[in-house]
């Protein structure tokens, strides 16, 4: 049997993080997509563009301007060259991770050398959408909102599962259960205002550095009397996109790249609907029995915070303390915002970032996923 070749990160980059409405909302998904890649490829002169396998990239969505494939869009809109290939992946929240992961594995697995990894959602231009109709003459339909949560709800997945909304599902698993750090991260974003004037956008917007505990203790719960999740403890609805090569050694030596992390697994695992939230714990449970590990080997842990809840189900549940110092600690989707393609792909970024700076050995990368899921990913820093 051959050996399995190492898969490692070398340049990553994203474009800061838009407010729902923000700056972003008049950038096109497949734009929005187009800006990190076009970024790699003016950083990395050395690299044969022609040469890269394949560019997979996250989206959850895919109902707007981010249909037909809009990896494939993406990398035609950046300019790499027509013979490129791209694919489009969606896990939901985690589709930018299980993109970075699916790129590793293709090239751990010998059939790729070089590829372009990331994700992108623009939530700000999700489309409404109508089903056709079912009869003819029909006289009435139904409008979906496609920004975020169920649509065209199938009755027996109600009856079987239920179909709690995504907040709901944080009240569901809390009853089970830095300045200037970015910068290196971001690509600037020329975007556009209403009346097509640019506007330059180089830092997250989504952050709210003037609440406080007493103005967060003031927001009403979305389930009362007793529900725990509020506008101040669930992450946002964002725009935003991410993009990284990743490459086996042989393309690192020979397009000159900085390999910078090596990814060493991901795995995923599936959770009742009800209590997607806790998804995290078993998928990455399933990662450290694969790599022989505990989670007291990670420096740095990614954990995607849907809600407050959610993120404590899941530390609890993994055996990690409520206000551990080492996860997220340049903060999560919370602070930063969750434009869910792409989050994925921003915590394997922001993580080897992490490493770097701290000289950690391991970072875990997790989300929770609608419908019930989990995505768990280890990286190890060069």
């Amino acid at each position: 049997m051959s050996r399995i070749e190492d898969a490692f990160i070398c340049d990553a980059v994203r474009t800061p993080i838009g407010r729902f409405g923000g700056t972003l909302a008049y950038v096109r998904a497949d734009d929005l997509a187009a800006l990190p890649i076009r970024a790699l490829m003016a950083r990395n002169g050395g690299v044969d563009w022609e040469a890269v396998d394949e560019v997979v990239l996250g989206c959850a969505n895919q109902a707007g301007e981010d249909n037909r494939n809009v990896a494939r869009m993406a990398a035609l809109l950046a300019g790499l060259p027509v013979n490129v290939p791209g694919t489009t992946m969606n896990r939901l929240c985690a589709s930018g991770l299980d993109a970075v992961g699916t790129a590793a594995r293709s090239i751990r697995a010998g059939e790729a050398e070089l590829v372009i990894a990331g994700g992108v959602e623009s939530m700000t231009r999700a489309p409404l959408v109508m089903g056709k109709a079912e009869t003819a003459f029909q006289r009435s339909a139904t409008v979906e909102d496609t920004t975020i949560g169920w649509r065209f709800v199938n009755p027996l997945m109600k009856a079987m599962y239920g179909v709690d909304s995504m907040p709901q599902t944080g009240e569901n698993a809390a009853a089970a259960q830095a300045a200037g750090f970015f910068a290196e991260e971001i690509v600037p974003v020329e975007a556009k205002d209403a009346k097509g004037r640019p506007v330059p956008f180089e830092r997250d917007e989504h952050m709210r550095p003037d609440t406080s505990i007493e103005t967060l203790a003031k927001l009403k719960a979305l389930f009362p009397p007793d529900g725990t999740v509020t506008a101040g403890n669930a992450s946002g609805v964002n725009d935003g996109a991410a993009a990284m090569i990743i490459a086996s050694e042989a393309a690192v030596k020979k397009y000159g790249l900085n390999a910078r992390a090596r990814i060493t697994g991901m795995a995923t695992a599936g959770v009742p609907p009800r209590v997607m939230g806790i998804g995290p714990v078993p998928a990455t449970q399933k990662l450290m029995a694969r790599l022989g590990l505990k989670i007291s080997d990670f420096d740095i842990v990614e954990l995607n915070e849907a809600f407050a809840s959610q993120g404590l189900a899941v530390l609890r549940g993994l055996g990690l303390p409520d206000d551990g110092d080492h996860v997220n600690p340049h903060g999560g989707a919370i602070a930063l915002g969750h434009p869910l393609g792409m989050s994925g792909a921003r915590l394997a970024l922001t993580a080897t970032h992490a490493l770097e700076k701290t000289g950690g050995k391991r970072a875990l990368c997790t989300l929770c996923v609608g419908v019930g899921q989990g995505v768990a990913l280890a990286i190890e820093r060069v």
